[in-house]
């Protein structure tokens, strides 16, 4: 009798490679010509917020491309981002830039309908907390599954693990 197989869908984030991405953008700011004396500026704010900072809305932005260079090449998914609008304080601009960890229960829903509809027979999906548990009794159903997942377009960011 086989055992059952199973993957979890998570959507984490990798806090050390958003740090190391920082760091990076930090350094790149510092060295810049476009971003002398315009008082740029990026840091985390808390745990689960990046704070940019500069004099015109424009640099605010042109941070946050910075920022999205090197969250891709550092292989962190762009999805996690969710950038706010620059807000004039004082004689700076700030933009806040939420980072979005974790599948919602309407998302979870979501994704457990894609598989009961267009996945293979047999398989099962079942929401457990910030995350859903992909179970069949074949392996191939489930490497099934996760290419039709990554073809599909989400707004947020999926990893797929605990592969057994």
């Amino acid at each position: 009798m086989a055992s059952e197989s199973s993957f979890d869908i998570v959507s984490k984030l990798d806090r050390q490679e958003v740090d190391n991405a920082i760091n990076q953008a930090t350094k790149e700011i510092g060295t810049r010509f476009d971003f002398r004396g315009v008082g740029a500026s990026i840091a985390w704010s808390g745990e689960q917020a990046i704070d940019i900072r500069a004099n015109s809305e424009e640099r605010a932005k042109a941070v946050l491309d910075v920022l999205k260079d090197k969250l891709v090449k550092r292989g962190v998914s762009l999805k996690v981002l969710d950038p706010a609008e620059p807000k004039l304080s004082g004689k700076e601009y700030r933009m806040a830039v939420s980072l979005k960890e974790g599948i919602a229960q309407d998302d979870a829903k979501k994704i457990s309908k894609i598989i009961r509809d267009e996945g293979p027979s047999g398989v099962r999906a079942q929401v457990q907390g910030d995350e859903l548990r992909v179970s069949s009794k074949k392996k191939d159903d489930l490497q099934t599954i996760i290419t039709l997942l990554k073809g599909k377009d989400f707004d947020f960011a999926l990893q797929f693990v605990n592969y057994r």
